[in-house]
Formats: structure tokens, C-alpha cells, sequence
């Protein structure tokens, strides 16, 4: 299983987002310190009604949270937008 598959299966299994769209950006990075360790670099738009009510850093912790150790070996760099439902 691929990266993005991998990080799409944590969000949908910990956020149920109503939509998800990851885009892997690592060749644009290539040669960055995180590349050449392995790590990539990935732009995210999540829509989930459980982001209803929270700042936009609890947004993110919750994302961090659900991606766990991928977060430290997998994935160097993680552009997050993430809204409600009402947001969108």
C-alpha cells in the first residue's frame, strides 16, 4: 500500500471526513533534507463535521493524532486545510 493510501485509510478511520483529498508534493522537494531521509511532503484538504467547533491548531492535532508515527518517519512536511462541512 502507497503512502497516500495509507494516510487516507488513518483520516477516513479517525475523522470519517466527508471529503479527503491528499496530494503528494515530494518531487517538488526533492533534494530537501526530509526527501533525502525518505520522508514526503503532502498538501491536505479534509472536510469532516467532527472539526465542528475547534480552533484550527485542535484541527490539526486531531490530524496528527489519527496519522500517529507516520508523522515522525513517513511524512516531513503536511500542508493541512481542514474545515466543517459548513465551511467548504
Amino acid at each position: 500500500m502507497d503512502r497516500v493510501t495509507v494516510i487516507e485509510a488513518r483520516l477516513r478511520a479517525a475523522l470519517m471526513p466527508e471529503h479527503i483529498e491528499i496530494t503528494d508534493e515530494s518531487a517538488a522537494h526533492a533534494g530537501h533534507a526530509g526527501a533525502r531521509g525518505g520522508a514526503g511532503h503532502y498538501a491536505l484538504t479534509i472536510v469532516s463535521p467532527q472539526f465542528k467547533g475547534q480552533t484550527a491548531i485542535a484541527r490539526h492535532r486531531m490530524i496528527y493524532q489519527a496519522l500517529g508515527e507516520l508523522m515522525h518517519h513517513e511524512i516531513h512536511a503536511l500542508r493541512i486545510n481542514a474545515l466543517t462541512p459548513e465551511e467548504q
